[in-house]
């Protein structure tokens, strides 16, 4: 007997699917594919590894990288507190979370080089100490950092909720100080989630470019991730190396995917 599906017109809706992922996702990809590869192997290594390509991507991971470990360690503390203390306003905080969603990049850097600038409200107290953040690597942690906070926040939170409270209760019991049973209960439960919202606040600062354009400075060698260069090679009439560098950029993106996939199967397994 031929199986009835549960949903009905799973074949229309299948078809129509595939078909709006190849006009958005496919043939945009095919196309960045087909004229970066249009280079020899010669010229694509020369277009993609220049020394101010290079200097571009080291920018781009150790910024996003910092911002990741940043991100881990103060969205560990907000999920904690949202989740373990009642306090009044607390659903606005919560609320306030996903603001870096709803917020434009460009909104974030335009406020952020507002801010930390010579003149800026905090600018005008934290320059004449030496704390440069706005047109520096700083700034581009900070903008990274908050559009980031959101990840590690919302992947920890229910995992937290979830947690069994006697089991805290019978690591007391057997003698355990709150800081062991912090360290040897809680963050051994919370370990797979901490590292996924790492590697989603990872991948979210490689690509990002509304925010940052506006903080760092652009400057060559110095304050410009890959992003921007590949914005310069556009303006320099460079497409084919522009398209090079992006297919870098998209190599890394899929890789931090692929990551990520990774450690939700292992986060499943884990807590299995």
């Amino acid at each position: 007997m031929k199986r009835k599906r549960i949903l009905p017109g799973y074949n229309l809706t299948l078809g129509y699917t595939m078909a709006v992922l190849s006009l958005m996702l496919f043939l945009p990809l095919a196309a960045l594919i087909l004229r970066a590869t249009s280079l020899g192997p010669k010229e694509f290594v020369a277009a993609v590894w220049t020394e101010r390509a290079r200097a571009a991507y080291l920018l781009t991971v150790g910024t996003s990288f910092a911002a990741a470990i940043v991100d881990t360690v103060l969205g560990l503390l907000l999920a904690w507190v949202l989740v373990r203390y009642e306090f009044p306003g607390k659903r606005i905080c919560d609320s306030l979370i996903d603001l870096p969603f709803a917020l434009p990049t460009a909104v974030a850097g335009l406020v952020y080089s507002n801010l930390y600038v010579e003149k800026g409200w905090f600018g005008r107290y934290l320059v004449p100490l030496g704390f440069q953040g706005a047109y520096s690597q700083t700034a581009i942690v900070l903008v990274l950092a908050f559009i980031g906070l959101p990840f590690v926040v919302r992947t920890v939170q229910p995992v937290l909720e979830s947690l069994d409270a006697d089991i805290e209760e019978a690591a007391e019991s057997l003698g355990a100080s709150r800081w062991q049973t912090f360290w040897k209960v809680i963050i051994p439960a919370l370990q797979p989630a901490l590292i996924t919202g790492f590697a989603l606040t990872f991948a979210r600062g490689l690509g990002e470019y509304g925010s940052v354009v506006f903080v760092s400075g652009n400057m060559p060698f110095k304050t410009e991730i890959a992003a921007v260069l590949v914005v310069s090679r556009l303006e320099e009439f460079a497409y084919t190396e522009a398209t090079a560098i992006a297919l870098v950029l998209l190599a890394g993106s899929f890789a931090m995917l692929a990551a990520i996939n990774g450690l939700e199967w292992w986060s499943r397994r884990y807590a299995a």
